[in-house]
């Protein structure tokens, strides 16, 4: 009849309906306690008691429970829906508590009434208000101490440390960079964001969110810098923490940390000549960057509407027709999707252990008559093959055949992500709500897991994963077998994942390659990673060049993006090209589309497609044309990776990188180096012929033409479609002249 959780569903950014709002009050402050009751509840008190004495009534007053109630309040996150639906299916109580005073505990439960006089009483739960001050925890520091003396403190409660918080000085002509991977600006200066694992479904610019948090930052100085060039931090925890980077305090950056009780957080400081130098003693604690195969250097093809063998080999025959070489495939839509360990269609008895691919049955009428043939046939086209996983176990609708029997094991063994009381967690996000969620921090957990889908790699011959939604784990209060609680586990969970899948690779002979989305500090030697979803728009582009920028200086060396993004409807001939030209010059060159119910007109972004629907007849020579010169740039992409694999600076890295001291390089935000050699500029807004770039110190040659150009200045490049404005500095130009020489000119692709 009641329910109530004073921390909500875990949600990082929206309160719930059912929850204590602050869920951790501070001194001084009342809080607002929100139920859900059945709807014949015609009344609901709360029973409240302070340090032992006897309770006072506080009646609840019914919420407005519509659906305008609580928009918004999530930043647009599609959970909206599902919070609405649930809002409107349960009626939603509230209260305001007198204020809560520190140093003491308070204790209240709720009593609900119905039409009839039935009464419910709910259990007691308890609250104290937290404090800050000078002491209560312990701050351990390495390197050199930059934190700001006399500001440490500690947020503590009834029951001991809660959070920390310190400052660091800023000078002013320094920017900062880091914190993972970030879409909204490469310099965080002047903002204020924070460091959490979260789904933001599209927007993640917009609202400051982001899939691939890290609570690491290098602070980048100019000339006038006094000490190190270059300096960086590494808050040494995997709980949440925000950042105030001299937005409240000019010359200040605040860091605030969440602490477990027993108070203890580690900073570690990394000084610098050059930022390359700081991110190579972040990497040291975190791991490095496990260099993966050349193949990935190629072009990745991928649509979520591909999910017939006829169709997947219809999509290539179409990249030989037209001449678009392609080296790795993505097949999203191949599982049963109640498993993600069979292909659709095929026939087999449900079993405890792992299946061979002779346990299955592949109609010939079949979405899949010959997984394998099928695998062979692309490697023999020299395209690799990685089949789309999520890491959770399904159980809407009702598990039946082998979903029954994983489900079953899961929860029989312990298996899963567990709740406090020892209950499986079942998954609190819109995406496959309620589904069961395997323990990855366990060794045993994760063989179970990959196990099943073994014969995918050894039998079938798939080449990788890609390891999609890792960011399914909400509350703090969670239980994982590692020993850590949801505060301290959750973020390391896509870690976990991506680890799984690579190690399944490695055991089987394959490189470990892995394609994910959500991750944390020591993500870094697991696999490669793209920036989630996003729509098909010129600000997402632009996003999505900040996350590759951001995320390169964490240390991500494989990185891509859904080039001119893979929702809404297609994008215009000119986005997609590009979005394709600055993709060519980046880490991971790959295009997706997201489901659309197989409606026409389709909403594929092959080039083919995206010809059709905008009528452009420049789409498909202009992307062959980028298609292969990508192909050409793979032997210097595999020598540049290695270098940074090895401790070098990012494959993909803003000019701050190679040009610390140079206070013009902030002015070009966008602008990036791929490797030692060459300096890129995207075109990210419509109707430009000719665009600005500025070219740091040094000697510099314009690939298009080989003509020299003077650093130190801005210069004028023309930005014809089918030449994006790059250029490679002079000392590089003599090996790599010829990867831009003999190409074959597209027809009409001037803008």
């Amino acid at each position: 009849m009641i329910r109530h959780r004073p921390h909500g569903s875990g949600h990082p950014y929206a309160e719930t309906e059912d929850q204590r709002v602050p869920a951790r009050p501070a001194d001084g402050e009342p809080v607002e306690l929100r139920v859900r009751a059945s709807a014949n509840a015609v009344a609901v008190v709360c029973e409240w008691a302070a340090d032992g004495a006897p309770p006072v009534e506080l009646p609840l007053t019914r919420r407005d429970t519509g659906a305008s109630a609580g928009a918004g309040a999530d930043g647009g996150h599609l959970a909206a829906a599902q919070a609405r639906a649930t809002r409107a299916a349960a009626g939603s109580w509230a209260v305001r508590t007198p204020a809560l005073r520190a140093g003491h505990r308070y204790a209240y439960r709720f009593r609900a009434t119905t039409a009839g006089g039935a009464t419910r009483t709910g259990r007691w739960f308890e609250v104290s208000a937290a404090s800050w001050s000078d002491d209560g925890g312990k701050l351990d520091v390495t390197g050199a101490d930059r934190i700001v003396p006399g500001s440490v403190r500690w947020l503590s409660d009834g029951d001991g440390p809660l959070r920390a918080r310190f400052e660091l000085a800023l000078g002013p002509e320094e920017h900062v960079v880091g914190f993972g991977e970030r879409f909204d600006a490469v310099d965080q200066r002047g903002r204020e964001l924070d460091a959490v694992v979260f789904e933001q479904y599209k927007a993640q610019g917009r609202h400051g969110r982001t899939y691939l948090p890290m609570p690491f930052a290098m602070v980048v100085g100019s000339a006038d810098s006094h000490g190190a060039a270059s300096w960086g931090w590494h808050v040494r925890t995997s709980r949440r923490t925000w950042y105030d980077v001299a937005a409240s305090t000019p010359g200040r950056i605040l860091v605030e940390a969440e602490v477990g009780r027993n108070g203890e957080l580690g900073v570690r400081f990394h000084d610098g000549d050059a930022p390359a130098d700081v991110l190579r003693g972040f990497l040291d604690e975190v791991g490095r960057p496990t260099e993966l195969p050349p193949w990935v250097f190629r072009l990745w093809a991928s649509g979520n509407e591909w999910n017939t063998q006829e169709r997947v080999l219809a999509e290539m025959d179409r990249h030989r027709e037209h001449g678009i070489p392609v080296g790795a495939l993505v097949i999203e839509a191949w599982s049963d999707e109640s498993t993600f360990t069979a292909f659709r269609g095929a026939e087999y008895e449900p079993s405890e252990e792992p299946h061979r691919l002779a346990d299955y049955a592949f109609p010939p009428d079949g979405p899949w008559p010959d997984p394998k043939g099928m695998v062979d046939e692309l490697h023999r086209r020299d395209i690799k093959v990685l089949l789309w996983q999520i890491p959770l176990q399904k159980t809407r609708p009702h598990p039946r055949h082998q979903a029954a029997v994983d489900a079953g094991q899961l929860v029989e063994r312990g298996y899963g992500v567990r709740e406090p009381d020892g209950r499986p967690y079942r998954n609190r996000g819109w995406w496959f709500p309620l589904a069961l969620m395997p323990d990855l921090s366990s060794q045993e957990v994760r063989d179970w897991w990959t196990a099943k889908r073994r014969y995918l790699v050894e039998e079938v011959g798939v080449d990788g994963f890609k390891t999609d939604g890792g960011e399914h784990a909400w509350g703090h209060d969670l239980r994982y077998a590692d020993g850590r609680d949801g505060a301290e586990g959750n973020g390391l969970f896509p870690v976990h994942y991506a680890r799984a899948f690579g190690d399944l690779l490695r055991s089987c002979g394959k490189a470990p390659v892995t394609f994910s989305r959500a991750g944390f500090a020591g993500s870094q030697p697991h696999g490669a990673f793209w920036a989630g979803d996003e729509d098909s728009t010129w600000e997402a582009f632009r996003s999505s060049i900040r996350a590759g920028i951001t995320a390169s200086a964490c240390g991500i060396v494989y990185w891509g993006w859904d080039l001119a993004g893979f929702s809404g409807e297609v994008p215009g001939a000119e986005l997609y090209l590009r979005a394709a030209g600055a993709a060519a010059f980046m880490p991971i060159m790959q295009y997706h589309s997201e489901f659309n119910h197989h409606r026409a007109p389709l909403r594929d972004r092959t080039p083919w497609n995206v010809a059709a629907r905008t009528g452009d007849e420049r789409v498909i020579p202009v992307f062959r044309r980028l298609a292969e010169l990508r192909e050409r740039l793979v032997p210097y992409l595999v020598e540049q990776a290695r270098t940074a694999v090895g401790g070098g600076a990012p494959l993909m890295r803003g000019l701050f990188f190679d040009h610390p001291r140079d206070p013009r390089v902030w002015r070009y935000p966008l602008q990036y180096k791929l490797g030692d050699a060459l300096l890129v500029t995207p075109v990210t807004e419509p109707g430009i012929s000719e665009i600005s770039v500025y070219l740091p110190d040094g000697e510099w040659v314009d690939v298009w033409t080989g003509h020299d150009l003077p650093g130190g200045r801005e210069v004028t490049l023309p930005a014809e479609l089918d030449r994006p404005p790059v250029t490679c500095e002079k000392a590089h130009w003599t090996r790599l002249a010829e990867v831009f020489t003999d190409l074959p000119k597209a027809h009409q692709a001037r803008c």
